[in-house]
C-alpha cells in the first residue's frame, strides 16, 4: 500500500472490512447515511483508497474489495501513535489508556492474561 490513509478513507474501509466485497454505490449508500456524505464524496475517497492500493476495483457495477485487512492499518496506526506520543514507549501507552479507563475485574484479568502470554 502507498501512502497512510487519512480517517475519512478509513471511514470508507471500514464499510468492506464490516461488509465484504461490495458494490461502490452500496459503500456510498452506508456513508450517506452514517455520516451524511454525498455520492462524489464516497466516489473520491473510494478513488484515494484504490490509488494508494488499500482497494482494489473490479466490474461490472464498480465492485469493491479491501486489499488490506483491518488488523494491518490497525497495527500501522499503533505503532504511529506509540512513536509519536510516546516515544516509541509501548508501556508508557498501556499506562496512559489504564490511568484513564475504569476496567471490569473480567476486563483486567484478560489484559493480565494477555501480558502472560507475551512472557
Amino acid at each position: 500500500m502507498e501512502g497512510k490513509l487519512q480517517d475519512s478513507e478509513i471511514k470508507v474501509m471500514n464499510v468492506l472490512w464490516d461488509e465484504g466485497i461490495c458494490t461502490a454505490k452500496h459503500i456510498s449508500d452506508v456513508l450517506n447515511a452514517e455520516y451524511g456524505w454525498n455520492i462524489n464524496t464516497s466516489y473520491t475517497l473510494i478513488k484515494r483508497c484504490i490509488k494508494k492500493g488499500a482497494i482494489k476495483r473490479t466490474e461490472p457495477n464498480f465492485t469493491c474489495e479491501a486489499l488490506v485487512s483491518k488488523e494491518e492499518i490497525q497495527s500501522i496506526e499503533t505503532d504511529e501513535l506509540i512513536d509519536k506520543m510516546f516515544n516509541g514507549q509501548t508501556d508508557k501507552l498501556f499506562a496512559s489508556l489504564l490511568a484513564r479507563t475504569k476496567l471490569s475485574d473480567d476486563e483486567i484479568e484478560k489484559l493480565v492474561d494477555m501480558v502472560e502470554k507475551l512472557k
